[in-house]
């Protein structure tokens, strides 16, 4: 059972998106609780509408091409719906900051002031928070034009947009072929134009090593939570097919510190690569929490921290929860063993073990569609199941079936950037 703050009875929640798996698990989490649930996205077919746990759902405008409309629509939905808690679990946090004057008073919301939340979600402005505060971070260059791509250029080297969710914008470049294909891609979204990118670009070495994952709640500054877990297994599209419970104690002295500077209020995850398998790197970083299922079975239940100081209380911080808990993705294991060439006969014996909970899921919790607990989730697994089997080389295109109208791109930022939005 995970340690939760209190809330003063059971709750009627609106969550702004249904489509991220951060959602489906915090969906998860708030309706074993037994508050109320209220979905909003611009996809009926989104993971959200196949759980028992939500009450209503409502198909908004799309975040990314109309974010004024999609505002006006939660707005709408706040007048009429008395709901206690609003609780941005993707993109949508940054249009709220935003537009924090106009949300405040008519629901619980906890995000921090509007210039912090731009700059954690820019990695750009990431990088260079984590070099004021010397904290540790592969080295980084940033750049603006192709030219300069070309010339901070050392192999093997990660190069990143400065905005992108779920590996959107990232690619890996072991030599000039792969450094072509990159700069032709960032071409192709209209994100360079006469060699000069439309935003900045991020040079960064590439560091082998276990990949982290950690995720925390703050009140105003003020660490309240904190959970930790290493990747396992990789799916597809940056995601983890197996994780593992672990707190790295650097990485959250790094992100206490990262939040006191901040004065964070709400949600904040970073991704960190373990170089030499000691030392922590910082490399991402995200200002909500990110599938927040693994620290709920850990013990510790950062959904219901963050309602609690999303209600404007200031709960006692939560003990540390266990190590060593291991959970998964069935669907992301499905993808990624398709990902990496695996054929009928392999999906199938990944399909056996989740199951059976043999090979690398022994001891493993289902985290994503806990049939167990919502029958309802069943339906996206199988559908999934069903198509790779059909054509295991889906898994290249599926994961993106559907993704970004919930999500921002440069166009959509700089609207809410602009001094009259909306």
């Amino acid at each position: 059972m995970a340690n939760a703050a209190h809330t003063p009875g059971l709750l009627r929640v609106l969550v702004p998106e249904g489509n991220s798996t951060s959602a489906r698990e915090a969906i998860t989490i708030l309706g074993l609780a037994g508050h109320r649930i209220e979905v909003c996205d611009p996809s009926r077919y989104c993971l959200a509408m196949f759980s028992r746990f939500v009450r209503h759902f409502h198909r908004c405008p799309p975040l990314r091409d109309d974010p004024a409309g999609y505002l006006a629509f939660i707005e709408k939905l706040l007048a009429a719906g008395r709901f206690d808690v609003l609780l941005p679990t993707h993109e949508q946090g940054f249009l709220f900051a935003r537009s924090s004057e106009r949300l405040s008073g008519r629901v619980g919301l906890a995000l921090p002031g509007f210039e912090s939340y731009r700059m954690v979600q820019s990695k750009a402005g990431f990088s260079r928070l984590l070099h004021r505060l010397g904290l540790p971070q592969p080295p980084t260059q940033i750049v603006t034009s192709e030219n300069e791509l070309r010339a901070a250029m050392r192999f093997p080297a990660v190069v990143k947009t400065s905005v992108g969710t779920a590996s959107r914008g990232v690619w890996f470049a072991h030599d000039v072929r792969d450094l072509d294909n990159a700069v032709q891609d960032i071409r192709a979204t209209g994100l360079s134009t006469n060699g000069a990118f439309a935003d900045e670009v991020l040079v960064q070495d590439l560091v082998t090593g276990p990949i982290g994952k950690a995720q925390a709640v703050f009140c105003h500054g003020r660490l309240l939570g904190f959970h930790g877990y290493r990747r396992i297994a990789a799916g597809v599209g940056g995601g983890e097919a197996i994780k593992q419970s672990a707190v790295d104690s650097n990485v959250r002295m790094q992100v206490a510190a990262i939040g006191a500077h901040l004065g964070w209020h709400g949600a904040l995850s970073v991704d960190y690569v373990l170089s030499d398998r000691t030392k922590p790197l910082l490399i991402d970083c995200n200002p909500r929490l990110v599938e927040p299922m693994s620290g709920y079975l850990a013990g510790i239940d950062l959904v219901g921290l963050l309602v609690a100081v999303s209600l404007g209380q200031t709960p006692t911080p939560l003990p540390q929860g266990r190590d060593g808990v291991r959970t998964h993705l069935a669907m992301q294991a499905l993808l990624g063993c398709a990902s990496r060439g695996g054929n009928r006969r392999d999906l199938m014996r990944e399909g056996w073990h989740l199951a059976t909970g043999g090979g690398a899921y022994g001891g493993s919790t289902e985290e994503l569609t806990p049939v167990g607990q919502d029958r309802a989730s069943i339906v996206p697994l199988a559908m999934i199941a069903i198509a790779l089997l059909a054509r295991p080389k889906l898994a290249a295109t599926l994961p993106k079936t559907g993704w970004g109208a919930h999500l921002l791109d440069l166009k959509s930022i700089r609207t809410i950037e602009r001094a009259d939005f909306p």
